[in-house]
């Protein structure tokens, strides 16, 4: 007899006030045939708080044993098993356990879903004041200072607003980093506790929220900072326009047509690339 592969079920969990949970949450844990949990004894907290009396057999997936009880999980899976994966807070596979799960089930046709729920990230990204059109998450950055700095300087650049997550002992120093690299002035906003009794959202550029990190921080911790401004192009000196008007002669155009298409290049009036041209002629008699 051919049997149906279950489902896997990627729930999230609330990252602080327990009236976050989804409602789809209470049913998967009440009917989900595995569950697998980063933190057995932070999901019999939920449970309860949730008044669930889970069925399905309960397993740890945590980040020391997720590459073990992985193939464990997809055979649950291939049985026809529903497995129910929660982590700490928000949702699996987000710098949490889960990913590895989720490709080898996707590798063997088994289908995935998700009961969203609550995200740091874009919690963070809605209150932190700065541009959420466009945003990249880098999660947590290496703990030692020099290969810290090296993936910092990866995205000095980066036009979008960044999302990171930090340790609150690491909070200080990675806020100065950011400082040397992205500069002091650049604007950021620190997110600590969300949802939860304490929540507090610390605005301002990154050498003020350093100097306040300083001091010391608890909590947990998410860190959105502006991307990088945009950088106006440097005006092409006169010998470098007399270059391209040159270049664009020899490829076969007319001059008039060379220095239009010069000047809409460089942003300038045709007028400043024809000055250039006729300049280095007389120059050069």
């Amino acid at each position: 007899m051919t049997v149906t592969p279950g489902t896997l079920v990627l729930a999230g969990t609330p990252i602080g006030d327990i009236a976050d949970a989804p409602p789809r949450l209470a049913e998967e844990l009440a009917g989900a045939d595995v569950i697998a949990a980063e933190d057995t004894r932070r999901l019999r907290r939920l449970t309860q708080a949730l008044d669930v009396a889970p069925k399905g057999r309960v397993v740890s997936y945590f980040e020391g044993n997720e590459s073990a009880r992985t193939p464990e999980l997809v055979e649950e899976l291939l049985g026809g098993a529903r497995v129910l994966l929660v982590t700490d807070a928000g949702m699996p596979s987000v710098s949490d356990p889960g990913y590895r799960l989720v490709a080898a089930a996707v590798e063997r046709d088994v289908r995935v879903t998700a009961v969203p729920g609550p995200s740091a990230v874009l919690t963070a990204l809605a209150l932190s004041g700065l541009p959420v059109d466009r945003f990249c998450f880098e999660g947590f950055l290496p703990r030692k200072a020099g290969e810290r700095l090296t993936r910092l300087r990866e995205v000095a650049g980066e036009r979008r607003t960044l999302v990171y997550f930090e340790a609150p002992h690491r909070l200080d120093d990675t806020l100065a980093a950011m400082a040397e690299v992205f500069g002091g002035e650049r604007r950021a906003a620190v997110c600590r506790e969300l949802t939860k009794t304490y929540e507090e959202v610390r605005r301002g550029p990154l050498a003020e929220l350093a100097a306040w990190a300083a001091q010391g921080v608890r909590g947990e911790i998410t860190v959105v900072v502006s991307g990088a401004p945009e950088r106006a192009a440097e005006k092409p000196d006169p010998e470098e326009l007399v270059r391209r008007v040159r270049a664009r002669e020899e490829a076969g155009e007319r001059r008039k047509e060379a220095i239009a298409a010069v000047a809409a290049e460089a942003g300038l009036p045709k007028r400043e690339v024809f000055d250039a041209v006729v300049a280095a002629k007389h120059a050069t008699g």
